[in-house]
């Protein structure tokens, strides 16, 4: 078997690398889509979550309506 001259060994290491840097390349090349989207998201996370705080507020009131209420009706039924 004929090993390869230095001149071939660096043209299929250059091969090679050029290869890897493609696939690199072709990885990264989706990166600034990929951070609006994750931006985008991060945006639509916030709002989600003011609008979860505006629903717990609005539960722990309706809750606490109920609550007086059925306190008012127990009154009225007792005749306290």
């Amino acid at each position: 078997m004929q090993s390869l001259s230095e001149d071939e060994k660096k043209q299929v290491l250059g091969t090679l690398l050029a290869d890897q840097l493609s696939v690199i390349q072709e990885a990264v090349k989706n990166v600034p889509e990929i951070k609006t989207k994750v931006d985008h998201l991060d945006e639509l996370l916030l709002e989600v979550s003011a609008d979860v705080r505006t629903i717990r507020a609005a539960i722990s009131n309706l809750s606490n309506q109920v609550n007086d209420h059925e306190h008012q009706i127990a009154q009225l039924m007792t005749g306290d």
